[in-house]
């Protein structure tokens, strides 16, 4: 299947990307199982913007007003999530009560992202984890999402750097 002429695929990462990163330190400080608690319990709270979310939710905006039909549409759009059951039920519970449809979600629980990428196609995508853009950027142009200087995941991982050099001097 050929991508139409003119159209556009984009692809984002979830949490840290579209939605902020409360979530994602409750996996990073506390474990897969508190992670998965954590979004059964708050499945209808809709997370907050994270740093692309005004840029999703403008294309997709952008992608109602056109007369054309979804598969032609020139713009298409695709959440690549680390997520899996029973987290997808916030995400798009979340995507709902913001207005916004996307072409295609995959929560891929582990699954690596370069091969759900390369399928769909995609002309660019946006992740915050390095271990996502090594594999995803031999496939499609990846754009790197930084965290804030401020950002409790940017403390994060300066710690976690400066641990490891530690160790492996």
């Amino acid at each position: 299947c050929e991508i139409p002429d003119g159209q556009v695929r984009i692809a984002f990462d979830g949490d840290a990307v579209i939605f902020d990163e409360t979530s994602e330190l409750v996996y990073k400080n506390k474990g897969m199982d508190a992670f998965h608690e954590h979004e059964n319990i708050a499945q209808n709270t809709p997370m907050k913007e994270g740093p692309f979310a005004k840029f999703l939710i403008k294309l997709a905006k952008l992608q109602e007003r056109l007369p054309m039909s979804v598969e032609l549409s020139p713009v298409r759009i695709a959440i690549v999530t680390a997520r899996n059951s029973p987290s997808e039920m916030r995400v798009i519970k979340t995507l709902r009560s913001w207005g916004v449809y996307v072409d295609e979600a995959f929560f891929l629980g582990g699954v690596e992202k370069s091969n759900i990428l390369k399928a769909f196609r995609a002309h660019i995508f946006f992740d915050d984890q390095d271990v996502h853009l090594e594999h995803s950027s031999l496939v499609v142009p990846c754009g790197k999402v930084l965290y804030r200087t401020d950002s409790p995941l940017n403390k994060l991982k300066t710690t976690q750097n400066s641990q490891s050099k530690k160790i492996k001097i």
